[in-house]
Formats: structure tokens, sequence, C-alpha cells
């Protein structure tokens, strides 16, 4: 109890009030000063005082014009003193910089393409949003809660406090040029909505919702998700699996891991003017000219083949799932015609 009052004193002596009253003193002790030693009038102190003080130097005047000059030098003094306070604060507070930070980050939403769009910075959107990271894969985080809009930029992401829900918010994180969207909020009704926005804004856009039900797993779909994630149920066959195979899970983690940067299993989409299109496998020297495995095959019309024979055929629409090393797997993604 005893430090309040001190702290108090301390923080009047800083203010304006101290400003004001030094400044007083400064002045009505030039002026009794000069007065005793030069033996001048009141007038005469004072007027030579306010002229050492703004060091400003002017030829003789009558009374009436050093009068002038006096509420001059005071006001104008006053004025600069003021603008130059209002200027520091507006550094020192962190106004400028929170502008330019403001502008900078318009800039970089408005440059950003080919990305994902994290609809909310939860427990899963946070860990898609490092996983993303990781891989340097860019993204956009949509989040309305003020503390983990602020988790997400102190992480590094690039993101939006906002409604993701909302149609003016997707266009303002990118939807137009976006790869995907992640929603990843927290209940399944507003993860309906945003599937449902992005949806109507994008009708080709890809497309991942997360759900805790199975109902809303219905839905999402209905809204427009291409792949709905129930983490519980995925949890769960996680668990069951490991218990059960946990070798076969440990080489699924680790042909998936981002951790391990000498493997990695990736799909490779074959384009209708790809070198690879209309040739089987084998033909194409898939194994021997990139050092790759192919796993599996999606076909176009959706039909997923699992270890395909040698002589399979490629065809333009096709998703190669393809695992080796990072570097080969790479090669084989810049081959004429397929991309990741």
């Amino acid at each position: 109890m005893t430090g309040s009052p001190k702290g108090g004193r301390r923080l009047r002596a800083q203010g304006p009030g101290f400003a004001v009253a030094l400044l007083v003193s400064v002045i009505v002790g030039g002026t009794l000063s000069l007065r005793w030693t030069e033996g001048w009038s009141l007038w005469q102190a004072f007027y030579v005082t306010i002229l050492g003080i703004t060091t400003v130097d002017v030829p003789p005047l009558s009374r009436a014009g050093e009068v002038v000059t006096v509420v001059l030098l005071l006001a104008g003094v006053g004025a600069a003193l003021y603008t130059f306070t209002l200027l520091a604060t507006v550094v020192v507070e962190g106004g400028l910089p929170k502008r330019l930070q403001r502008r900078h980050h318009q800039r970089m939403l408005e440059a950003i393409k080919d990305h994902f769009i994290i609809c909310g910075y939860g427990r899963i959107g946070s860990t898609v949003a490092h996983r993303f990271q990781r891989q340097h894969v860019p993204y956009v985080v949509i989040e309305r809660d003020p503390e983990r809009l602020h988790a997400a930029i102190d992480e590094g992401s690039l993101a939006v406090e906002a409604d993701a829900s909302r149609e003016d918010v997707l266009k303002r994180a990118g939807i137009e040029r976006a790869r995907g969207l992640i929603a990843a909020v927290g209940t399944d009704a507003e993860n309906v909505y945003a599937v449902l926005s992005a949806r109507v804004l994008r009708p080709d856009l890809f497309i991942v919702g997360r759900a805790e039900t199975e109902d809303a797993t219905i839905k999402l779909k209905r809204a427009g998700a291409d792949r709905v994630i129930s983490p519980y149920q995925i949890g769960a066959n996680h668990m069951v699996q490991t218990a059960l195979r946990p070798a076969v899970v440990d080489f699924v983690h680790l042909a998936t891991s981002s951790e391990r940067l000498d493997l990695s299993m990736e799909q490779v989409h074959i384009r209708q003017d790809s070198s690879l299109a209309n040739h089987s496998i084998v033909d194409a020297g898939i194994r021997q000219r990139f050092g790759v495995i192919v796993v599996g095959i999606k076909r176009a019309g959706g039909a997923m083949e699992f270890n395909p024979p040698p002589e399979a055929i490629m065809r333009a629409g096709d998703e190669l799932v393809v695992l080796g090393r990072t570097d080969s797997v790479r090669a084989l993604e810049k081959e004429k015609g397929a991309v990741a």
C-alpha cells in the first residue's frame, strides 16, 4: 500500500503538468536573474529570457513589437514541440510500424497464389499449418479468435482475423488463386458454412472438411467437400493398426512424414500432354529413369489400383502414387506434362 502514492507522484512528475511547471520555473528564474544582474526592468528581463530560451536573435523593436515577438515565439515553439511530440508518439508507440505492417500484410495477401486456405487455427488447423511450413507450402489462415490469430502470426503464418464462412473474407484470402481449402473451424456447423461458401465461389476448388460426427460428414459432402476427415475415427483406426501392425504403421509414417527428408510419397498428375501418358509403367522406365516405385494409380474415373503391374497403362487424368527418394520424386514431377 505504501508504494502506490510514490508510483502516482512519479507518474504525475512525468506528465504535462510537470513539463509546464518546469518551463515556467525556467522563465521566472531567468527573468529574476537578469533583473538582478543587469538591473533591467521586469519586462526587459522577461523579453531577453524568451529570446534566450528560443535561441532567436531579433532587431530592436518597440514595446508592441516585443510583445508580438514573445507571443509568436511561445506559440511557435509550443506548436512545434507539440507536433514533434505527436510524431514521436506515433513512431515510439507503434502507430507507424503497425500501418506499414498492415500494408505489407495486404500486399502479401494480394500476391499469394497456389496456396491453401486454413479455416480455423485450433489444434487441427495449427497442426496443418506447421506441416505446411515444414514442406514450404504457401497458406493463409482465417481465424476470428484474436488470441489464436496472434499465435498464428507469431509462428510465421499469414493470417486474417475474420469469419471463414463469409464470402468477402474468402476473397480477401485469395480464394480465386487458391490451390485448396481446409475447413477446420471449431464446430461442424461452422465448417459446413465455410465449405458451402467456398464451393459457391470456386466450384473447382479442392476442399477438405473436418467432421466430428457422422451426420456432419454427410452434410459436409453435400455442401461440397471433396474429402471429409474425422480426427476421432482416424485416430482410433491408427491406434488399432499400430497395435496390430506396428511395422506397417512405422513404414507409412516414414514415407509420409515431413521430418523424413530423404524419403517421400507423393501423387503425380498425368496431363494430356504428358510424355508418360498412354505408356505402361515399364515402357516409361519410371523405376529405371527416376528410381521411384509406383505403389498405386488412381484412375480418372475414381478407381484405385494398388500395386499396379509393370504393364499397367498410364492415361491422361490419372494420379500416380509414387514412393522414392525426395530428389527422385521431384525429378518425376518435373517430367513434361506431369505435375504434383
